[in-house]
């Protein structure tokens, strides 16, 4: 019996130990915006996608865990807030939320759910930026009065892209860097 409890304790020290990695990392990318400003996009879904690596290892609480830190500290340490803000309401929680959302056996119900939730992060940036960031809306005049609905279709587009690489980056984690993360964290 003590020697499950001192094993339970050893994976629990490990997970966190791995998660705090993972989560400071995210933090560092984030932070990043700071100094590479054109990547206010790419930066927030590079970080989100460093924790499928928590997913997999430590689990799917973990990862809403480390989100939840995450998210904190770049409200307090990002120089980008609208960076912070694409995290925070999309790119954070969504490699968490793909493992969930994968559960759906119905392949049309796992889209529509997907989209649904995207479509809804994307509403909600755009508000929050708008109305408490000051970022003018105004200011993305190319396609006239069709703007948000080119836009709306553009987004979407590079959502199904993005969340079709999830695929292709959680295999290449799990064949050629999970075994290294094994190694050295040894789970």
């Amino acid at each position: 019996m003590r020697d499950r409890a001192d094993m339970m304790r050893k994976t629990y020290a490990q997970k966190m130990a791995f998660t705090g990695i993972i989560a400071a990392l995210c933090v560092v990318v984030l932070f990043l915006t700071g100094i590479v400003p054109i990547a206010t996009i790419a930066l927030p879904a590079l970080a989100g996608c460093l924790l499928i690596a928590v997913v997999v290892e430590a689990g799917v609480k973990w990862a809403f865990g480390a989100y939840a830190g995450c998210s904190l500290l770049s409200l307090l340490l990002v120089p980008d807030r609208e960076a912070a803000l694409f995290f925070i309401v999309f790119f954070g929680y969504y490699p968490a939320l793909y493992a969930i959302l994968g559960r759906i056996k119905n392949v049309v119900i796992r889209w529509i759910t997907k989209l649904a939730v995207f479509n809804a992060a994307m509403f909600l940036e755009v508000f929050v930026s708008v109305k408490f960031l000051n970022i003018p809306i105004e200011e993305i005049p190319f396609f006239g009065q069709n703007t948000v609905i080119v836009l709306f279709l553009l987004l979407n587009a590079v959502f199904i892209i993005y969340d079709k690489a999830f695929d292709g980056l959680i295999f290449r984690y799990i064949k050629v860097v999970q075994p290294k993360i094994k190694k050295m964290f040894r789970f």
